[in-house]
């Protein structure tokens, strides 16, 4: 191997252990925000402590809104490395920077060597992706999987395809699917199902469907998917109807979870979860329809009729267009959540690694002049963040939330600063027709200001996590003494205390596992204050204007900690 080829690969993998440091550097730093990580990593230690690996318990409280597989994997890190913030994080870090990898095969295997480089620039950079990759929820988990099984079914569906690599990739996209539904429920496989039936259906490649490997693929599906719904079912007989209906039916078709928002919510979150690559993502949709002329056409030709070569034309028609199946996978995901009952701005991630191969493939055929003006309004938002972060503390809504936000307006200050000179350094790039180096510049610098953005979050962490207050509680902890929670559950309190507690007047996502074992809980005020005056020694947290109610009451405490929003209190 020449001496230059050799210090280039050596260049590229610097880079790739530096990103590596950027990317897992800070999953430790921040402190578990409400809800969903304090949620999911609360689950997982749970189960860790208690070796139940087959029913999801949160506070001790069934809890089947979701698979198991997330679960298992946090558990087994708290039990090799302890339970930390990065081992809560771990594994949406992790299968967020696989999917940055595996992207770029797909992206080399389809479309070339250089749109697999740009594919992979662009996830790792794209913002949305960067925040939730960060953040312990079981989004990024389904997207790795979902995304690999799309790709994987793009790869063997490929022309080029031979029959043993369309057997072999069509049996990794089944592998994908079942660790998809195991991730987050039957979305795993209707969506990319779904997506896969209208390609076929638009472009009338029927015969696609002897390609799938339909019988020895749903075996492998089942032999990974079906253990842990059959064993949670055996164990729980009322889990079928909750999961499978109330979680999946009534969730999409209602408002039943208090999280509707207007068919147009996921526009903006797409808008701002793209960036910095919007302008370059409208230009690769507009092109992503045609049929690609330049691709290459499979050596030999396909014959028709007796031994009669088809024509040129007639196998560009037949042929497998990946690009309209990625178009398809992202409009048809995005219209699909647009239309739900339920949102979250997350739901919408499985569609980027499908945006990040339109992209890298377009950007991998740009010139510097077209790169130059698609990246200028990019430089514009990181000069608008430089202007607007001081007035960051207009979202406090009391003089501790101002003293917060007032040190975040210093990390946005930051996160713009390295934003805009890694904007205006591509942008010189571009004009002097280096392509690549200006999108690896504009990647990895938004790639830092998106780490550094999140860094700087946890300044805001006073009030939406309870590390704080835990701290102040702990030194009043004692083994088997009551620990009560009036009208409220603290999402990130009991990961912190290492325990659970005794909801009060209070049920929301824990009602159905209320509903299978009541004693668990206490139902109103007044069975609490029954329970409180019997105990020699209690603890129990509240909202501040219940903790009013009962001091008028006499009841007896003492306080021992309190916070924005709750105080806390023993037993005198």
């Amino acid at each position: 191997m020449a001496p230059d080829s050799v210090n280039i690969r050596r260049a590229w993998m610097l880079l790739v252990l530096l990103m590596a440091a950027v990317w897992f550097g800070n999953l430790e730093y921040r402190k578990l925000v409400r809800p969903d990580e304090g949620r999911y990593a609360e689950i997982a230690r749970e189960m860790a402590t208690s070796g139940d690996w087959v029913t999801p318990r949160l506070n001790d409280i069934k809890y089947f809104e979701k698979p198991a597989l997330q679960y298992w994997i946090t558990a087994g890190a708290y039990r090799l490395f302890g339970e930390h913030h990065w081992t809560a994080r771990l594994w949406s870090a992790l299968t967020g920077f696989l999917g940055i990898f595996f992207t770029a095969f797909a992206a080399s295997r389809l479309f070339g060597r250089e749109a697999g480089l740009l594919s992979a620039a662009v996830l790792g950079s794209s913002l949305l992706y960067t925040l939730i990759a960060h953040m312990n929820s079981l989004d990024m988990g389904m997207t790795f999987f979902m995304g690999g099984a799309l790709m994987s079914f793009l790869l063997a569906q490929q022309d080029a395809a031979s029959a043993g690599s369309n057997r072999l990739w069509m049996h990794v996209a089944w592998a994908a699917l079942a660790f998809s539904v195991l991730s987050k429920g039957l979305m795993g496989i209707v969506l990319p199902g779904a997506v896969i039936v209208l390609y076929t259906l638009i472009e009338r490649d029927f015969g696609l469907w002897k390609k799938l490997h339909l019988f020895s693929g749903i075996a492998l599906f089942m032999a990974i998917a079906a253990p842990w719904f059959i064993a949670v079912s055996i164990a729980n007989p009322e889990f079928f109807h909750f999961f499978f209906i109330h979680e999946h039916f009534e969730r999409f078709l209602t408002k039943i979870h208090g999280r509707y928002e207007p068919w147009w919510w996921f526009i903006p979150v797409l808008v701002a979860g793209i960036l910095p690559w919007l302008i370059t993502l409208i230009d690769a949709m507009a092109h992503a329809w045609k049929v690609d002329e330049s691709s290459p056409l499979p050596n030999p030709l396909p014959l028709a009729g007796e031994g009669a070569e088809v024509s040129l034309r007639d196998v560009r028609t037949n042929r497998f267009k990946p690009k309209r199946f990625l178009l398809i996978w992202a409009v048809f995901i995005f219209v699909f959540f647009s239309l739900s009952g339920s949102k979250l701005a997350s739901y919408i991630l499985p569609i980027f690694p499908a945006l990040a191969l339109l992209i890298g493939d377009h950007l991998s055929r740009i010139d510097g002049r077209r790169l130059f003006w698609q990246m200028l309004p990019v430089a514009f938002l990181a000069a608008a963040g430089l202007v607007l972060a001081p007035n960051a503390v207009r979202f406090a809504d009391n003089e501790l939330a101002r003293g917060q936000y007032a040190q975040f307006a210093n990390w946005l200050l930051a996160a713009s600063a390295i934003w805009l000179a890694g904007t205006v350094v591509a942008l010189l790039l571009s004009c002097r027709d280096k392509v690549r180096a200006a999108i690896i510049v504009l990647a990895c610098t938004s790639l830092i200001a998106a780490q550094i953005l999140l860094t700087g979050h946890d300044s805001l962490s006073a009030t939406r996590s309870d590390y704080a207050i835990a701290e102040q509680i702990k030194p009043h902890l004692r083994p088997g003494a009551p620990f009560y929670s009036l009208e409220g559950y603290d999402q990130t309190l009991t990961f912190y205390l290492k325990r659970t507690v005794t909801l009060v007047a209070y049920q929301d996502e824990m009602a159905f596992g209320i509903a299978q074992e009541p004693h668990k809980w206490l139902p109103t005020i007044e069975s609490f204050k029954q329970a409180w005056v019997g105990q020699p020694y209690a603890l129990a947290i509240m909202p501040h204007a219940t903790y009013q109610q009962l001091s008028q009451q006499r009841l007896p405490m003492r306080v021992i900690a309190r916070s924005v929003d709750k105080i806390v209190v023993r037993t005198p």
